[in-house]
């Protein structure tokens, strides 16, 4: 459950604590269900949040963030890798 407004992540009712950039990172995603933002796509709408970056450094809060979301993170099911493009938020169904 991700709360736009109040700046939290709850998964089974547990908080789950993330980054301003992490936030601001899902939340892009999760808006977007199913479409595939490239890293300097990530980084322009990051850029908003003060983010201090190069793309390559997406990679590392996608790894954090699915380390902290993901049932697995080793077999993401939410933060989803399209290879050579980008990220994208899992489709509903």
């Amino acid at each position: 459950m991700i709360d736009l407004n109040g700046h939290r992540v709850t998964r089974g009712g547990e908080p789950i604590v993330l980054s301003r950039t992490e936030f601001s990172l899902l939340a892009t995603l999760a808006q977007h269900p199913g479409q595939t933002f490239t890293r300097a796509q990530l980084v322009e709408r990051l850029h908003s949040v003060a983010y201090e970056g190069f793309d390559r450094s997406i990679d590392a809060h996608i790894k954090n963030l699915r380390r902290k979301l993901e049932p697995d993170p080793s077999a993401p099911r939410y933060v989803l890798t399209v290879f050579g493009v980008g990220y994208k938020f899992a489709e509903e169904g």
